[in-house]
């Protein structure tokens, strides 16, 4: 036997197709007797008669579905979190992620704002790889939407983004804690988010510990492997006894370096990065101390954030401003007092 269809269902129950579809997509809307109701779900069941989930959806006046666009989160293995954090939000609140990642690539973008309109998602969740400010897509101004991991500059939309600041904060302290007053900063001299919002919280917490900044420490250093290896002069000249790094990359290069001039992390310099992408900083040896980005709480926050638009039935209103996100710190064996 073939699919099981609505016309096989009213003609085992002797009730109409609509009867059915009513009955079986549990449309409040339409008022028929419970006994029918009843007694068609028997019949759908013992002919195993599965109802479309987006026609059930539909028939109630909503799909279920959030769309979720991405320009790489879902091929790049530590952001992956993002997706795992929406999708099990998305579960239980009786959703389901469409997922579509882009590649940044400009057509595949507006054909999956095209796809996930035509099946009427509930809301679409728009997120990058990097922490950045973009232009949003024109597609999001008609549709309930959050930003994740991104934002825009007028802050016309919802977002959900890592408190940078926050995490700077939390990796400098890591090292205040341990005595050191002399702490280097390597940063990405690329004005973004995080290279912006970390130098803040370094400052701070310097601030807050009594120490005057110094602008001799921190170092200008591309945010990757290369970068840490090349920036290990400029951070020796510094006589600094710690350093924070941007990124765990770029502590990872700074590892190399360090090793190749016959000096040991902690013992000779202490050092802290940033991200923790566990596949660099639970493997170093010794482990990398680090502040975790939190990528499952973005997923989390995004995906509640935008249920929470839906409900309210409304996207007016002007953000205050994107929701902070906190980054937690993973102390290991990268540091020693000073």
């Amino acid at each position: 036997m073939g699919r099981v269809t609505l016309q096989d269902v009213a003609k085992a129950a002797g009730v109409s197709t609509a009867t059915v579809s009513w009955a079986v997509n549990d449309n409040q809307k339409v008022r028929i007797p419970e006994v029918t109701r009843k007694k068609v779900r028997k019949v759908a069941r013992e002919l195993g008669y599965h109802p479309n989930a987006l026609a059930k959806g539909l028939a109630r006046g909503e799909s279920s579905l959030i769309g979720f666009i991405s320009d790489g989160v879902a091929t790049t293995p530590f952001a992956g979190q993002v997706i795992r954090g929406a999708q099990d939000e998305a579960w239980r609140n009786g959703r389901i992620l469409l997922i579509v990642d882009t590649g940044g690539k400009a057509s595949i973008e507006h054909s999956a704002f095209e796809f996930m309109l035509e099946h009427q998602v509930e809301g679409i969740i728009y997120s990058t790889w990097t922490h950045r400010v973009i232009v949003p897509p024109s597609e999001l101004r008609p549709s309930k939407s959050v930003l994740v991991n991104c934002f825009d500059k007028n802050h016309d939309f919802q977002a959900v983004v890592p408190d940078e600041c926050q995490g700077g904060r939390a990796a400098t302290q890591l090292l205040l804690d341990h005595g050191h007053k002399r702490i280097a900063f390597l940063n990405d001299p690329q004005p973004t988010p995080a290279s912006c919002g970390r130098l803040e919280g370094y400052r701070d917490a310097l601030e807050a510990a009594g120490i005057v900044f110094d602008p001799s420490l921190v170092i200008n250093a591309q945010a990757d492997q290369e970068g840490g290896y090349g920036s290990v002069d400029k951070l020796l000249a510094t006589h600094a006894t710690a350093a924070f790094c941007h990124n765990d990359r770029l502590a990872m290069g700074l590892y190399d370096a360090l090793r190749e001039r016959g000096l040991k992390v902690p013992e000779d310099i202490s050092l802290v990065g940033f991200d923790n992408q566990e596949v660099v900083s639970a493997h170093l040896h010794p482990a990398l101390s680090t502040v975790g980005l939190p990528q499952y709480e973005l997923g989390v926050l995004g995906v509640r954030a935008l249920i929470d638009l839906v409900d309210e039935g409304s996207n007016d209103g002007q953000p205050d401003g994107p929701l902070l996100v906190e980054c937690p710190p993973v102390l290991r064996h990268s540091i020693v007092s000073a």
